[in-house]
């Protein structure tokens, strides 16, 4: 018997808080092959590349292979290719393949920049990979396949129109009841696992920055059910407590609210999964609704992730989501908060036809929707597949893009010896946002996180809007514009803001980096709150802003009762966690401004009533005297939950109660 060919494969992710994704798209190759091949006695599949190592380490680990999938998107990328190329430096006859979605669907540019790789591989790759296989050592038979990309011997280009999708994708083995993660498993004890999984493939959508609709060409396949229920099992007897589902639109499917009953009653019997993260289909809502319900009823998630994008109509075309309906968004956002399940907004910075007034007038109008938990305020890269990675549409729509280092939110600085830093291209402006539009909008969403999202100041936000009408997006410039003079810590954060958006423009960090408060990138308002609690400057913070705002609503309002105002900004400074609290506090109310912020909060109607009241607040019982340690718990795990403040407890004083208070 002939000795096997060595297959080895490498799908690098990043870590997440110190646990590791499954390799899944390279376990489903090697699963396929084992599956059909002839012979699969054939193959020897090496222990898979499955995290970020030194790149010298990764090149020992694979030498010995006669062939190498990479497995490929923007996260691994750069070091993919150089791994690649130390490997053919090293070993000349070994065979490069690429795959997965940063693969260009032109990749004739790509191809010849990087001749280290043999071939590359466009979608779907599981029945092309076994073909590859089968074939060798005859190269040339490699040049008729489709879905394959080459440069020949003789420097001629080969781009093979793609392959069919898989119709029925229970064609593919299971990876997970196959066994195929059984060994890496076995091999790292010690690691914590994230699960990625797949019900469905395909995306209806063409939304432009993304590469996915247009790589499946609308259609949506799915997997039996019967499978995807006994992959949750699998799930749950190795104990797996996170699992990321990587379909595009998990409620898009009738049986998907079976699929989430599952999950649930799985997590019931046995304590897994933890955690389920999904993606929601876009418009179906009542099926949005149901999905998201059961999960958040189990515990399954941390919050209901509504993503817009955008709420500017003009925007919504540009970006080819003007069939997704935005009401399905706002309906869905009321529904949740009265059943008193968590929602945040996704919107996007840098979209074409997107302006600084239409932006800040859809933060405004979320708000106003009763979005007071967190609006996540991403910037727009460009992927090499979307239909904004070509140079006629970012023409068309004046996009400056700028190379930036990807960096994970909350991640941390981790500097190995021998690596390449993986990039991104930034939109930074675009002919209807000019580059000082577009840091005046970054400005503006890092100070709405601050002053609102991450609760420092929402309690007065929202009680003079309510109260006087002023639109939050009013309060929110005025703190953009405050006096240096007059606030000097106010213009101080302004300043810093405007620094890092400068700096983003630059090709900078779009986080914070700090050494000292646990190493990691912070958001630059959630690194405001953390510098404003390590400096001891929190009072000085709420005097400044207390007057401010006292002065933009009285300016627009006069005669309104200011001792509403004076009296929620006492109780928001009061509500803040902080480390090292020495003792507990009352806070003395004559208006019950709890009540009146919760059922705001709740999307329910609220009408302040004067009434003394005491809110008496346990800062002692869970006490911080770790700085380090309420970094992380309170402000960066409080990032998703918005759970900074401490619980209250109010009592209205009474005829009986008031010789006590």
């Amino acid at each position: 018997m002939s000795t096997p060919l060595k297959i080895g494969l490498v799908q690098i992710n990043n870590s997440f808080s110190g646990q590791n994704y499954l390799p899944y798209s390279i376990a489903l190759l090697q699963t396929y092959v084992q599956k059909f091949s002839p012979t699969p006695e054939r193959y020897e599949f090496m222990t898979p590349l499955y995290k970020r190592i030194r790149i010298a380490d990764a090149v020992e680990q694979l030498k010995d292979a006669d062939i190498v999938g990479f497995s490929t998107y923007v996260w691994n990328g750069r070091i993919s290719l150089e791994i690649a190329r130390r490997l053919k430096e090293l070993k000349p006859g070994i065979v490069i393949m690429f795959g997965g979605p940063h693969v260009p669907d032109q990749p004739e540019e790509f191809m010849r920049a990087n001749r280290q790789i043999d071939l590359a591989v466009h979608n779907e790759g599981e029945i092309t990979f076994l073909k590859l296989l089968e074939a060798y050592p005859d190269r040339t038979a490699w040049e008729s396949l489709p879905g394959v990309s080459l440069v020949k011997p003789d420097g001629t280009f080969v781009r093979n129109a793609n392959s069919a999708r898989v119709r029925d994708l229970d064609e593919i083995p299971s990876p997970f009841l196959e066994g195929a993660f059984d060994s890496i498993m076995t091999a790292n004890p010690d690691e914590s696992w994230i699960g990625l999984w797949e019900t469905n493939r395909g995306c209806p959508f063409r939304c432009t920055f993304c590469d996915w609709g247009s790589a499946t060409a609308g259609k949506v396949t799915k997997f039996g059910d019967e499978r995807l229920f006994a992959e949750v099992d699998w799930f749950a007897e190795k104990k797996i407590e996170y699992i990321f589902c990587c379909d595009a639109n998990f409620g898009i499917q009738k049986r998907d609210v079976d699929i989430a009953n599952h999950v649930a009653k799985i997590k019931k019997q046995t304590g897994y999964p933890v955690a389920l993260s999904v993606q929601n289909t876009k418009n179906a809502t009542e099926r949005a609704y149901l999905t998201q319900k059961i999960l958040s009823d189990a515990g399954l998630n941390k919050g209901v992730a509504l993503s817009m994008q955008s709420v500017d109509m003009p925007t919504l075309e540009a970006i080819k989501r003007d069939n997704i309906s935005l009401n399905t968004y706002m309906e869905l956002q009321r529904r949740f908060t009265k059943d008193k399940v968590e929602t945040y907004s996704d919107l996007i910075l840098g979209l074409p036809g997107e302006t600084y007034e239409s932006f800040v007038k859809g933060v405004d109008l979320l708000m106003e929707n009763g979005q007071h938990n967190r609006i996540q305020f991403n910037n727009c890269s460009i992927l090499p597949n979307a239909e904004m990675g070509s140079p006629e549409y970012q023409k068309k729509y004046g996009m400056i893009t700028v190379e930036s280092k990807i960096i994970n939110i909350h991640g941390e600085r981790v500097e190995l010896d021998d690596d390449v830093p993986e990039v991104q291209q930034l939109i930074i402006a675009t002919a209807s946002t000019p580059l000082a539009d577009w840091r005046r909008t970054r400005n503006f969403c890092w100070m709405t996180a601050l002053l609102h999202f991450d609760k420092l100041f929402q309690i007065p936000l929202i009680l003079a809007h309510g109260i006087s009408g002023i639109p939050y997006r009013d309060m929110i410039e005025a703190f953009l514009v405050a006096d240096p003079e007059r606030y000097p810590l106010i213009a101080e954060i302004n300043a810093f803001f405007e620094s890092e958006s400068q700096s983003i423009q630059k090709g900078g960090a779009e986080y914070v980096f700090s050494k000292e408060y646990l190493n990691i990138f912070w958001p630059a308002d959630e690194y405001i709150f953390v510098k404003l609690t390590a400096e001891g400057r929190f009072d000085a913070f709420y005097e400044e802003a207390g007057k401010l705002l006292a002065e933009t609503v009285s300016a627009r309002h006069a005669g309104l009762p200011m001792d509403v105002i004076d009296e929620a900004i006492k109780l928001n400074h009061a509500l803040v966690h902080q480390p090292f609290a020495k003792a507990d506090l009352k806070v003395k109310l004559n208006y019950d401004l709890l009540d009146y912020w919760n059922k705001v909060r709740a999307g329910e109607q609220a009408l302040l009533r004067e009434q003394p009241m005491v809110v008496e607040i346990d800062r002692t019982s869970k006490p911080y005297g770790d700085f380090q340690k309420w970094c992380r718990e309170i402000v960066w795990w409080g990032n998703k939950k918005g759970a900074y403040l401490y619980s209250p407890n109010a009592t209205a004083i009474t005829q009986e109660l008031a010789g006590h208070y």
